[in-house]
């Protein structure tokens, strides 16, 4: 019998509060997830980017609607017994109704948690101006706190992964992130461990720091002693099999071999993962 959908949310909180760091990796689809819960992982996260390149769009730039996102995370909820949170961007929406909204529907479909981000979508104008930006984590935070768990909500300052390396302003984002109620903060493209180090020592709320990212490569242990409490993946596992899928097919394009095969995992180590007729 499975987790109820408060037991794993209570369990995704209690990550959160146990010393040193936790790995939660990025599935984009059934069997990925099914593949990572069988290694051992204790909880699981979506990934915008996944979805985009599994459905053939580009990510970051409203291709994937709402709807899309959240049936695609109740394919991850459903693949797992473990607790799942997702990439929600920046809600679906401008208006801090529509993160707000995006929270409600996220509870709706299995998730325990998910993440509004501060990134608009717009080129021009990339990142929401500063009270807005609080306004749309209110929202989002009110909207959790009105489901009957404890949905973790996280809130994404994302100024370093769109040309705006400003750690001062991002350390004020996320404290006000904190001050309206953000569970998890979480800034993406921090390069350096001082960085990290300095966000975590500026909050008292468990931070997120992503790995996987070019320019930036930091183990466990060394995220743990900074003070980050959880590590996601993002797109990098998705873009990690997909460049393999990449070398295999111009390797036959362009040299008309096909040694990429040897490398290929075997029926015999994926089929222990998945389900079987009668499963």
């Amino acid at each position: 019998m499975g987790s109820s959908q408060a037991e794993k949310a209570r369990l995704f909180r209690g990550l959160h509060e146990r010393p040193g760091a936790f790995v939660i990796p990025n599935p984009w689809d059934a069997g990925t997830a099914r593949i990572l819960a069988g290694l051992g992982f204790e909880a699981l996260a979506t990934t915008s980017a996944g979805l985009a390149f599994t459905i053939g769009r580009r990510d970051s730039e409203g291709a994937v609607t709402r709807d899309e996102a959240l049936t695609h995370a109740r394919t991850i909820v459903q693949a797992t017994p473990l607790p799942v949170s997702a990439d929600l961007e920046n809600g679906f929406g401008d208006a801090p109704e529509a993160a707000a909204e995006t929270i409600r529907l996220a509870a709706g479909v299995g998730l325990v948690g998910g993440s509004i981000e501060d990134a608009t979508g717009d080129s021009a104008l990339p990142i929401y101006d500063f009270a807005h930006a609080v306004e749309r984590i209110a929202a989002a935070v009110e909207a959790a706190r009105s489901a009957s768990f404890p949905f973790t909500l996280t809130a994404r300052a994302e100024n370093f992964l769109f040309g705006r390396p400003d750690l001062d302003d991002t350390i004020r984002r996320l404290q006000a992130f904190e001050a309206a109620g953000a569970d998890v903060l979480y800034a993406p493209g921090l390069r350096d461990l001082e960085a990290i180090r300095t966000v975590c020592a500026a909050v008292s709320r468990p931070v997120n720091v992503v790995m996987g990212l070019s320019g930036a490569s930091f183990s466990v242990e060394e995220l743990a002693a900074a003070g980050v409490r959880r590590i996601s993946l993002g797109s990098a596992l998705a873009r990690a099999a997909l460049g393999a899928f990449l070398r295999g097919a111009r390797e036959i394009n362009d040299e008309g071999t096909f040694t990429f095969a040897g490398m290929a995992a075997s029926f015999a180590d994926l089929d222990p993962f998945m389900l079987g007729r009668n499963d």
